[in-house]
């Protein structure tokens, strides 16, 4: 074996005819650095591709001028508006929701508010309990351990015992403050009767984890410069690299290639010049998010596959779901420093969290109170509900909300629905010229009745606490946009393309340990469950490994 251990460039990344190492991850985020951490604990050399570079945390922009300005350009979430020469470009002509990714080591931890919250138990059952999507092949109880041992890997700050939810166990640190804006949340809350509780958040506030204690900048969702953020780049990859694995950046897949036999057996990817590298490995791991995964998938065609890779079902990119968000912003008159984060949450809500058939809609949303930024942010809360674009009345505009607002977002539960999916552009490609995503996405009716049910009552809730104005957003401005659903999990192979660990029905050594393999989605941020679900199919892999060399040995 001549593959070094350790970080390269892909241009300085060399690999033999002969070489083959124990496990390609495709994809540095949260999934494909969970995977690396335990598989790599265990002795697997690991390889690694992303597509993307290290960001050093002092080239986030949040303490500086220009920060609110970067998040329209260089640091926004979408890769369209971005146009790094690591980024994909997305066909959204037909999509209702702009979804959020991000290409680095590290991925979507770049930028994700980092709200950490486990999925309900209903999740799991959807179809058995309303009979609506589909029903996981796994249960909450299957990833309660895993759940536990994530809340520790990403320094999870929390409040035990929130009644919205199954005791469970683990350590988590201590929760962030709610700040001024989350006590009148609160208060609001309390005089509708409705739940609340700390949120929380994977957010250090003690040195851990390579974190450091946040100071509240309110900046998390375009990386936190103060390095306080359970982004993996910190968390988990420097211990994967001591441990063992290797890491290669600049790295964009092209295509996975199959032998006689149907497997999988060599990644062919581009680095930054063009230049063409292939690796082999026994088992390869997609990690890609559910567009990324889905496109790799649909690119990697053959004779045996001429329909894309893992894809007799024809599943692969079908059923994408994105939590459509919402955003209700109570406006006060006093001072309520509503910069403040972290951000994240400080406070949130699951009173509407569950179906109530009595609501005319099926599935439901949670709240959460967030630091609502500086002024061009007030700027924009202010255009999009109407305000004006210019002259004093766009200062009284910004006057009103800068500082004095609680921002509750609101974040919906989703159907999955075949006519939603990812499919390759027949014309717009990346910067390698490898076709780049098509995005077709409809909310459906009953996600517009659920998102007017949940704006109703927001607006009951900051009523209830004092707000003088109320603005209402159908579609949060730069809402989450999570990528889940693409490569659904399941038990029957005509229905489904990979099974209840993330290992294909086509493909015995491909598994997919991202959203993509959702068969429903929850009403919060997917990380930790997708974190969950990683670290579930690193330990099968593990055990199916000691299973063959004890069987091996006898």
């Amino acid at each position: 074996m001549t593959i070094a251990r350790g970080t390269y460039p892909a241009t300085e990344f060399t690999a033999s005819a002969d070489d083959v190492v124990d496990v390609v991850v495709i994809g540095s985020g949260p999934s494909g650095a969970t995977v690396t951490k335990e598989l790599t604990a265990m002795g697997f050399h690991v390889v690694c591709l992303e597509q993307g570079r290290w960001i050093d945390t002092h080239e986030y922009t949040g303490t500086r001028d220009e920060y609110e300005l970067s998040t329209y350009g260089r640091w926004h979430s979408s890769s369209n508006v971005r146009a790094m020469p690591e980024d994909y470009p997305l066909n959204l002509a037909d999509s209702d929701v702009s979804p959020v990714m991000y290409n680095a080591v590290g991925g979507g931890s770049i930028h994700f508010g980092a709200y950490w919250h486990r999925y309900m138990p209903s999740d799991f059952k959807l179809r058995s309990l309303y009979g609506v999507a589909d029903d996981w092949p796994i249960s909450w109880e299957d990833l309660a351990p895993h759940y536990d041992a994530v809340d520790k890997d990403f320094a999870a700050a929390a409040m035990h015992g929130d009644t919205a939810f199954p005791v469970t166990g683990g350590t988590t640190l201590p929760p962030h403050p709610i700040n001024d804006y989350g006590r009148l949340f609160a208060q609001g809350m309390n005089a509708k009767g409705w739940h609340w509780w700390p949120a929380s958040n994977a957010i250090a506030n003690t040195n851990t984890k390579g974190l450091v204690p946040c100071v509240r900048l309110g900046v998390c969702e375009a990386g936190c410069p103060n390095g306080s953020k359970a982004s993996v780049d910190i968390t988990h990859w420097p211990i994967s690299l001591k441990q063992g694995a290797t890491l290669v950046t600049g790295a964009r897949v092209r295509e996975l290639t199959v032998d006689k036999d149907g497997l999988v057996n060599s990644a062919i990817f581009l680095d930054n010049n063009g230049r063409e590298h292939r690796i082999k490995a026994d088992l390869f791991v997609m990690a890609a998010n559910g567009i990324g995964t889905s496109r790799l998938l649909q690119l990697s065609t053959s004779s045996r596959f001429p329909d894309g890779l893992a894809n007799t079902s024809g599943l692969v990119g079908r059923r994408l779901m994105l939590n459509p968000t919402a955003m209700a912003v109570g406006v006060f008159d006093q001072d309520l420093a509503s910069w403040f984060g972290p951000a994240g949450n400080t406070a949130h809500s699951f009173q509407f969290g569950e179906t109530d058939a009595s609501r005319g809609h099926v599935l439901g949303a949670s709240w959460g109170t967030s630091a609502a930024g500086g002024p061009v942010a007030a700027y924009s809360l202010s255009t999009a509900a109407g305000g004006a674009r210019a002259g004093a009345g766009m200062m009284d505009g910004v006057r009103n909300i800068l500082g004095r607002s609680v921002l509750m977002s609101i974040c919906t539960s989703d159907l999955p629905n075949e006519n939603n999916r990812v499919t390759l552009d027949p014309v717009l490609t990346d910067s390698h010229g490898i076709p780049a995503p098509r995005i077709e996405y409809t909310k459906d009716q009953n996600s517009k009745d659920l998102i007017e049910f949940h704006l109703d009552r927001a607006t009951e809730a900051l009523e209830a606490a004092g707000a003088v104005q109320v603005l209402r957003y159908p579609e949060m401005p730069d809402q989450p946009g999570h990528i889940l659903g693409t490569a659904r999990m399941g038990t029957d192979p005509t229905r489904s393309v990979v099974d209840g660990y993330g290992r294909t029905h086509d493909v015995p050594n491909l598994f997919i340990v991202d959203g993509s393999v959702f068969p429903s989605v929850g009403t919060v941020g997917p990380t930790n469950t997708i974190s969950a679900f990683a670290r579930r199919t690193a330990h099968h892999i593990v055990d199916n490994a000691m299973a063959t060399m004890e069987s091996e040995i006898a």
